[in-house]
C-alpha cells in the first residue's frame, strides 16, 4: 500500500444527508489543472484512484465525512464491467479493450467504498469483475492476465473481505487467494527467511520484499488496509508456511527483525541510490504487524514515524497522509496529534472541505449510524439523479486506482 502505488486501495459516492448530488466535474476547468474534486495537485495519471481512495478511507476511519463531490468522482471513474483504471480523465468517455484497468485500484476503491457504505452496488460490480481476472493459481497480476504477485492478491483479499465475500471461498480452478500468498513465502532457512517475495524470478526463486511482506501479511488474515490491533503476540518463530496463519506469524517476524535493524524503521534499497528511510512502507508494516498482534514493534514503529515522516508526508501528499493514519489508527495512536501534527487536518487540506467531523446527535446516535441514515438518502437521490441524466443521454462510468511497483 506504499505511496508510490502509492501505488494502499481502494473507492465512491458521498455521503451528503438529505442534499442532492454534487455537480459534476468530470474534467479540469481552464483554471485548474486537475478536478478540483481530487485529492493532492500532482499528476493523478499512475495514482489517481488509488489516492482518493485512501483519502476517503483514511478520512472515514477518522470520523470525517468526506466531500460530496470527492466521493461521486470517486464513483465516477468505475467503467461499465465495474473495474476502475488508475485513472480516467474523461469519466463521460466509454471504457473499452484500450483502457488499463487494474486490480489495485479497484480494490483501494472498494475497500474506501464499502466503509463509507451506500455504494453496493458498485462494490458488487467491482467484485465481480476482480473475480472474473483471478489467475489459475488463485491470485491476481497488477493488471488483468499479469503474473500473481503478493500485494495485488492481499489488496484484492482486503477488497474481497471488505464486500463481505470470504476470500478463501473465491477460487478459480479450485486454488484460492490463499494458495497464491503461500506459494510467495519465503521458507524459514535462508537469506529473508519467513518474508514474502513480490513475485518469483525468472527462474522461480524468491526474494524477501519488505513490501510485499507487509501486504502479505495483511493479506493471509484477511485483512484490508484499516484494522484493528490484534490479540497481543510477541516473539513468534519462524516454521513452515503451510497454512496462512503460520504464512502471517512468519512475516511478521521478519518484518520485526527487518524495523530493529535500523531504529524502528524500514530502509529503501533501489538499485544505484543511497539507501534512504522509507516512510511508506515502514507505516504499511506497522499496520500489519498490529493485525497480527505484535504491538510492541508496532508502537516502537509508529513513535519512529511520529518523529521522522512530517517532512516526507508534506512532500508526498494525501496518500501519505492517509498510510500514517491508518498506521495511527492500528496502533490507537491519536491521528490528530501525531508527534504534534494534526494529520486529518493535514490531508483534508490536501482537498475539497469534508462535509463535518462525525459526532454523536442529541438522541445518542453513534457516528456510524448517523452516517448510515444518510447514505441511504444519497442513495435515493443518487438514484433519482443518474435517471434524470440518462433521460439527456449521459452515461456515467466509475473507476478507481493506485500504482503498484515491485
Amino acid at each position: 500500500m506504499n505511496v508510490r502505488r502509492s501505488a494502499a486501495v481502494l473507492a465512491a459516492v458521498a455521503v451528503i444527508g438529505a442534499a442532492t448530488p454534487a455537480a459534476a466535474d468530470p474534467s479540469p476547468s481552464p483554471s485548474q489543472a486537475f478536478p478540483s474534486a481530487l485529492y493532492g495537485d500532482s499528476d493523478p495519471k499512475y495514482d489517481g484512484v488509488w489516492r482518493q481512495s485512501l483519502a476517503l478511507l483514511a478520512q472515514d476511519t477518522a470520523g470525517v465525512r468526506p466531500a460530496g463531490k470527492s466521493v461521486e468522482w470517486l464513483v465516477r471513474q468505475q467503467c461499465a464491467d465495474g473495474g476502475f483504471a488508475s485513472y480516467r480523465p474523461d469519466p463521460t468517455a466509454a471504457c473499452d479493450a484500450k483502457t488499463p484497468l487494474d486490480t489495485n485500484a479497484t480494490s483501494a476503491a472498494v475497500q474506501a467504498l464499502a466503509a463509507l457504505g451506500g455504494h453496493d452496488g458498485v462494490t458488487g460490480k467491482a467484485v465481480a469483475w476482480l473475480k472474473s481476472v483471478q489467475n489459475e493459481d488463485g491470485g491476481w497480476g497488477y493488471a488483468p492476465g499479469g503474473a500473481s504477485d503478493t500485494n495485488s492478491t492481499s489488496v484484492v483479499v482486503g477488497a474481497l473481505a471488505a464486500a463481505g465475500e470470504k476470500p478463501d471461498q473465491v477460487e478459480k480452478g479450485g486454488k484460492s487467494p490463499y494458495d497464491a500468498l503461500l506459494k510467495l513465502a519465503l521458507p524459514c532457512d535462508g537469506d529473508g527467511a519467513g518474508a514474502f517475495a513480490f513475485q518469483p524470478d525468472k527462474k522461480g526463486g524468491l526474494t524477501a520484499n519488505a513490501d510485499a511482506t507487509a501486504a502479505g501479511v495483511l493479506g493471509a488474515l484477511g485483512q484490508g488496509m484499516v484494522v484493528k490491533a490484534g490479540t497481543k503476540k510477541s516473539g513468534a518463530s519462524c516454521a513452515e508456511p503451510r497454512t496462512p496463519e503460520q504464512a502471517a506469524a512468519n512475516g511478521a517476524a521478519y518484518l520485526t527483525s527487518a524495523l530493529g535493524k535500523d531504529d524502528d524503521h524500514l530502509m529503501s534499497a533501489l538499485a544505484g541510490a543511497e539507501p534512504q528511510p522509507d516512510f511508506g512502507n515502514t507505516a504499511d508494516a506497522v499496520v500489519a504487524l498490529a493485525a497480527r498482534g505484535e504491538t510492541g514493534q508496532a508502537e516502537k514503529s509508529v513513535r519512529w514515524l511520529e518523529k521522522n515522516s512530517a517532512a516526507w508526508a508534506a512532500q508526498s501528499g494525501p496518500a501519505a497522509y492517509a498510510q500514517l493514519i491508518l498506521a495511527a489508527h492500528a496502533t490507537g495512536t491519536d491521528p490528530r496529534d501525531f508527534g504534534g501534527a494534526d494529520l486529518v487536518k493535514q490531508l483534508n487540506e490536501t482537498g475539497p472541505a469534508p462535509q463535518a467531523a462525525a459526532a454523536s446527535d442529541a438522541d445518542g446516535k453513534d457516528a456510524k449510524d448517523e452516517k448510515k441514515d444518510s447514505d441511504s438518502v444519497f442513495g435515493v437521490w443518487w438514484y433519482v439523479g443518474v435517471c434524470l441524466v440518462a433521460g439527456i443521454g449521459i452515461g456515467f462510468l466509475f473507476t478507481g486506482r493506485r500504482k503498484q511497483q515491485p
